[in-house]
């Protein structure tokens, strides 16, 4: 599975293996359900496509040789896009997921956020 249909299972929730590969080495089988709406999933890919696009855009601003301080602009104006992006994941995801997986007594589910965002931050 690439990373674009990776994100895309997590993002609609869709049931996957991660495989030997996956980088912090344990299942994602918590005992709560994780599915989003379509209308948040809808917004996250929306977002996402825009970062990608104006990160495309940078990729051309720099084949082009245009000025670095214009390119630092612009990558930092994506980073942003996807701090905003990843700030909305977070926000759903506690909404919905750990507020289920605690009612559960599901303890990893909270470590897993913790080591994901200890990684996204890093």
């Amino acid at each position: 599975m690439d990373d674009q249909a990776h994100a895309l299972a997590h993002a609609q929730g869709i049931p996957h293996d991660h495989g030997r590969d996956h980088e912090h080495g344990h299942c994602h089988d918590h005992n709560h359900p994780h599915i989003h709406s379509p209308e948040e999933t809808r917004t996250v890919v929306n977002r996402l496509n825009r970062a990608i696009g104006h990160l495309e855009s940078v990729r051309n601003m720099v084949q082009d040789g245009r000025d670095c301080a214009e390119v630092l602009t612009q990558l930092s104006a994506v980073r942003s896009a996807l701090n905003r992006t990843a700030l909305l994941i977070l926000q759903s995801h506690m909404e919905h997921c750990m507020v289920e997986a605690v009612r559960q007594g599901d303890m990893e589910a909270v470590a897993d956020l913790s080591k994901a965002i200890a990684l996204y931050v890093k």
